[in-house]
C-alpha cells in the first residue's frame, strides 16, 4: 500500500536526504507544515521563527490540537515547521521503522531547534494520515522516551497531530544536498536507538537492526559447512549493497520473528523490520540469490526490476535519469550488489535521455548479443548480480564506445563520500 507521513526534524535538507535513502520510499518532498496561515513561503517561516513560550505543561496542552487550535490557545500566530513528506510502500518498508527512524535522528527533547538552528520552524514534528501511524507515533514515542531518560534526557516535546496542509517548498530546496554535496546537513541525533531496548543482549548476539536486512545462518563452528563456504566465496565476499548482509549462527539470533527453520546451513533470511519475508533453505547461486534481493529490494513490479530481470529498458529523461545527470564526481553502483560500475570521469551528455559513458569499471560487466526487436545489439550487464544494464554503441564522442545505461539499476555513491 502507498502512504504518506509527515516528519520536522530541524532543517530540511537533512531530513529529506535521510529518507530518501531508505528502501521502499518512494520520493521525499521537502515543505511546510503546523502552521495557521496560507501558502507559506521559506522567508515566511523565518521572518516567524520565535521560540515558544511557556512551560512544559503549556507544551502538552497543544500536542495533537490542530493549527487553529493551538492560536486560539496562544492567542498568536502559529508558525509553520520545516517538514518532509515521506511516501512510501509499506509492503517494502514499514511504518513503524520510519517513525523510529525519526526519533533517532534528531532530538526530540529540544524546544523549537535543532542544535545551532533556532527557531520554531525547526521544531520536531511528526504528522500522520493513517489511525495506525497514530497509534504507532504514540508507542514508539512512549518506547523512545524511556530510553532517552534512561540517557540522562529530558521529556519529549515533538508536536504530534494528524496532518492538516502541506505546502511544498521552493524547487531550490529539493532534493537540496544531491544538488549541494557540501551544504549543510548537520546530525542532530542523540546516539541513543531503540537497539538499546534490551540490557540482556549478550556482546555476540545478532539483534534485528530494524529495517530491511539479510541474516546468511552458518555452522556453530566456522569451516564446517562446505556449502556455506561456497556461498561466501560466491556472494557475500563480493556483496556491497546497501541492505546489510550479516553472517551468524542460529543461536545467536534474538528477537527475530522466524517462520522457517535455522537448521539447515545454510538458510538464507530476507528480514524487514525484524520479521521474516523470505527464506531459502541451503546453497543458492549467485543469480538465484540477486534474483531473490530484486523482488526484496526492488519490488517485483518496480521500473528497476522490469530493467533488471526483464531486459527492459528506462523511459528517456525518466526521474531518476534527471536525478542523476549532474551528480558530484564519484562512481554509478550496481544497484542489488553495489559494485562499482561507472565513474562520472567517464560520463559524458548523449542528449538522448540515459546515462552514458565511455567505459565502464573493469571486469565488473561483459556483453552479450542480443537480437530482440529484430536487432542487433550488444547488451551489457553486471558481472557480480547478472542483470541488464543497457547497450553499448560505437556512436560515442571522438571515435568511443557509448555505453547507454538505464539509471533506475544503479545507485550514486559519491567519491569523497558526503
Amino acid at each position: 500500500m502507498i502512504l504518506e507521513i509527515f516528519f520536522g526534524a530541524g532543517c530540511f535538507w537533512g531530513v529529506e536526504k535521510n529518507f530518501e535513502n531508505i528502501e521502499g520510499v518512494i520520493d521525499v518532498v521537502s515543505g511546510y507544515s503546523g502552521g495557521n496561515y496560507e501558502n507559506p513561503s521559506y522567508e515566511d517561516v523565518l521572518n516567524n521563527r520565535i521560540p515558544q513560550t511557556g512551560t512544559f505543561l503549556d507544551i502538552l496542552k497543544n500536542i495533537g490540537l490542530s493549527a487553529e487550535e493551538k492560536a486560539r490557545n496562544d492567542n498568536d500566530l502559529v508558525n509553520h515547521t520545516e517538514t518532509v513528506r515521506v511516501i512510501y510502500d509499506s509492503s517494502q518498508v514499514s511504518t513503524e521503522s520510519l517513525i523510529k527512524n525519526f526519533w533517532e535522528i534528531h532530538d526530540p527533547t529540544q524546544l523549537n531547534r535543532q542544535g545551532n538552528d533556532v527557531g520554531n520552524n525547526y521544531r520536531s514534528a511528526i504528522y500522520w494520515t493513517t489511525p495506525e501511524q497514530k497509534e504507532i507515533a504514540y508507542k514508539t514515542k512512549q518506547e523512545f522516551q524511556t530510553l532517552l531518560t534512561a540517557q540522562g534526557y529530558g521529556q519529549i516535546v515533538t508536536e504530534m497531530a494528524a496532518l492538516e496542509k502541506f505546502w511544498p517548498a521552493e524547487n531550490y530546496h529539493q532534493n537540496y544536498l544531491l544538488k549541494n554535496p557540501n551544504g549543510y546537513c548537520p546530525d542532530h541525533s542523540t546516539g541513543v536507538s531503540f537497539l538499546n531496548q534490551s540490557s540482556k543482549i549478550a556482546k555476540n548476539d545478532i539483534v534485528p537492526l530494524g529495517s530491511k536486512e539479510i541474516i546468511v545462518i552458518g555452522p556453530e563452528i566456522e569451516g564446517t559447512c562446505l556449502f556455506c563456504l561456497e556461498f561466501e566465496k560466491k556472494v557475500t565476499s563480493k556483496y556491497k549493497g546497501t541492505i546489510p548482509l550479516r553472517s551468524s549462527p542460529a543461536s545467536a539470533l534474538k528477537g527475530f520473528e522466524l517462520n522457517t527453520e535455522t537448521w539447515a546451513t545454510p538458510t538464507i533470511f530476507f528480514i524487514a523490520d525484524g520479521k521474516e519475508v523470505w527464506a531459502h533453505q541451503g546453497i543458492m547461486s549467485s543469480e538465484e540469490f540477486y534474483q531473490a534481493l530484486g523482488e526484496f529490494k526492488l519490488g517485483k513490479d518496480s521500473e528497476a526490476f522490469n530493467v533488471a530481470f526483464n531486459d527492459g529498458t528506462d523511459r528517456p529523461f525518466c526521474k531518476q535519469y534527471e536525478i542523476f545527470k549532474d551528480t558530484p564526481e564519484g562512481m554509478f553502483v550496481d544497484k542489488l550488489s553495489g559494485r562499482a560500475l561507472f565513474d562520472t570521469a567517464d560520463r559524458f551528455k548523449s542528449k538522448s535521455g540515459w546515462l552514458s559513458f565511455t567505459k565502464p569499471v573493469d571486469n565488473e560487466v561483459y556483453e552479450e548479443l542480443d537480437f530482440s526487436f529484430g536487432m542487433v545489439r550488444t547488451e551489457i550487464r553486471s558481472v557480480s548480480s547478472d542483470i541488464h544494464l543497457g547497450h553499448v554503441f560505437n556512436d560515442g564522442p571522438d571515435g568511443m564506445p557509448r555505453y547507454c545505461i538505464n539509471a533506475t539499476v544503479l545507485e550514486f555513491v559519491p567519491r569523497n563520500g558526503v
